[in-house]
């Protein structure tokens, strides 16, 4: 053979190695790139069958490559979607671009196990013609789309519990004046006219029940805790069951597993009224025809964190029942407020329930099927406090002097506030905001026993508005008053020795029995000091 043809062989045999060798290193470095990805990659070919895979798509899907390639991408794609993707991917190969896929659309995959979840999906594409291969980059969003919507539920919340707040001002303002009002005329009612004292007491009774409506309002946003003490929670279902016995149908059983718990720092109010929605709730899902059983039990737990509850000791009350149960959709809206899924009704139990438990720093948990009845499991951090403190006895109203500024922003409040006080001896200053509550105080500040304050007012609210009479006379006992809860509302003052607190709405006697105690300790204050001599 000549020997230049067999050098020329030799060289180009060299060079088709070396080619084969490259060859080989990229389909190395593109395999360890494909493996390595944090995305899922596949190709998918004209005719929509699957030609490349990488270990991302089969921990994803939960098939291994085998039994993708060659398959029709329909097998990770729900039913529902199959058509329209076949749509898009002809569109796709007609027009090929990088691009991202559904652009403003909720996509889904579907597992191996059938269990659909939501992904993200970019495009590109390799070769031409009929070689072309459409290559999806994909990526699971489930923890994403579940800190979307937990990021939503935040902000709902937030943006309710500003429409909570706000409704309790200026709803409890107005119900100060319809309370007051309502029980001085019952306290003045002559006996020559007693028709009348039923519908006075229908009045005040209506009122008490909006104040209701109010605090649901606020425990749906969080913010409704009042007086948080230590609180036997095995004790207070016993109490509220027989409470609420008479509302339960006779055709359900309350069976009740009530053990012996640790306290639990909670307000009793809120607390009996979370145990009466659950239990009313358990009862109204067992149809009238069958006889079934709401179960209430109560054990205490160790929680680890893992389990999504407060970690360490914690309080379970379970309530379930055997009733109708709930398919996905109620599942989904049964906490959102004025959502109900019964004829009648304001929709507000169980959003009021998960405003208690979130309140309380606590967890809700819910079990339901169609047919199988629900369970609820609520966990709530052990008492680290110690015995509830007794609240001190009142010996209720009584005719008393000396003068009381009332500072608040609504007038039917003041001329309530002044008809009260004054009904029982006390001479009253009014004041329509915080500005002119300090220019009053200033001019009687000898005389002033006690200063009704309200928390928020325009001009000068009620914090600006106590530095303003602390100044005047450091000694000057003040009443707070809000249709806020006192917790919060005595959180703004912390230092600031606040000698009361008056949640609105209130009656008159209320107002004149707290009034009255803080005029007292302020005459005792005086008293222990010497005059001069």
């Amino acid at each position: 053979m000549n020997p230049e043809l067999e050098a020329l062989i030799a060289e180009r045999t060299k060079d088709l190695s070396e080619a084969n060798r490259k060859l080989k290193d990229s389909e190395a470095k593109l395999r360890a790139f494909l493996e390595s990805a944090s995305q899922g990659i596949l190709a998918v070919d004209l005719r929509g069958r699957i030609a490349l895979v990488n270990a991302q798509i089969e921990e994803m899907f939960g098939y291994s490559r085998e039994e993708l390639l060659n398959q029709r991408l329909d097998v990770l794609i729900p039913e529902r979607f199959r058509h329209s993707h076949e749509r898009y991917r002809e569109s796709y190969f007609e027009r090929p671009k990088s691009r991202p896929m559904g652009l403003g659309m909720d996509l889904a995959g579907v597992r191996k196990d059938g269990t659909e979840f939501p992904i993200e999906i970019s495009l590109s594409y390799t070769g031409e013609g009929d070689d072309m291969l459409a290559l999806a980059f994909m990526t699971d969003i489930t923890d994403r789309k579940r800190l979307e919507e937990q990021l939503l539920e935040t902000a709902k919340l937030e943006s309710l519990g500003v429409l909570a707040g706000g409704i309790a001002h200026d709803f409890n303002n107005l119900l100060v004046g319809v309370m007051g009002n309502a029980s001085l005329a019952l306290d003045a009612l002559p006996p020559e006219l007693p028709r009348l004292r039923p519908m006075l007491e229908g009045v005040v009774t209506a009122s008490e029940r909006a104040a209701d409506l109010v605090r649901q309002l606020l425990a749906y946003s969080g913010k409704g805790r009042f007086i948080i003490q230590p609180v036997d929670i095995s004790g207070l279902i016993r109490e509220t069951v027989g409470l609420i016995k008479a509302s339960v149908p006779k055709n359900v059983e309350l069976d009740l597993d009530l053990r012996e718990t640790a306290n639990i720092d909670a307000d009793p109010s809120q607390m009996q009224q979370l145990i009466m929605n659950l239990i009313i709730n358990g009862a109204e899902a067992i149809s009238e025809g069958a006889g079934g059983t709401v179960r209430v039990r109560t054990c205490v737990r160790e929680v680890a964190e893992v389990d999504g509850g407060p970690p360490g000791q914690n309080v379970e009350i379970v309530v379930e029942d055997n009733g109708s149960g709930m398919d996905e959709a109620t599942r989904v809206r049964m906490f959102d407020p004025f959502f109900t899924t019964k004829f009648t009704g304001r929709g507000l139990g169980l959003a009021a329930v998960k405003g208690i438990v979130r309140g309380h720093k606590g967890v809700i948990h819910v079990e339901s099927e169609p047919g199988k009845g629900t369970r609820f499991t609520v966990l709530l951090p052990v008492s680290q406090s110690g015995p509830a403190s007794t609240e001190p006895s009142r010996s209720g109203a009584r005719p008393a002097s000396g003068t009381v500024l009332v500072v608040d922003d609504e007038s039917l409040v003041r001329l309530s506030a002044r008809m009260a006080l004054e009904r029982y001896g006390y001479r009253v200053l009014l004041a329509e905001n915080g500005s002119r509550g300090v220019e009053i105080f200033k001019q009687f500040a000898g005389d002033i026993v006690a200063v009704v304050l309200d928390l928020t007012m325009p001009v000068m609210g009620g914090e600006e508005t106590l530095r303003g009479l602390r100044e005047i006379r450091p000694d000057v006992r003040v009443i707070l008053s809000s249709g806020y809860n006192e917790v919060q509302a005595i959180s703004r003052f912390q230092g600031q020795g606040l000698d009361g607190f008056l949640q609105k709405p209130y009656t008159a006697t209320r107002l004149v029995e707290v009034v009255q105690a803080t005029a007292s300790a302020c005459a005792a204050a005086t008293e222990g000091i010497p005059g001069p001599g």
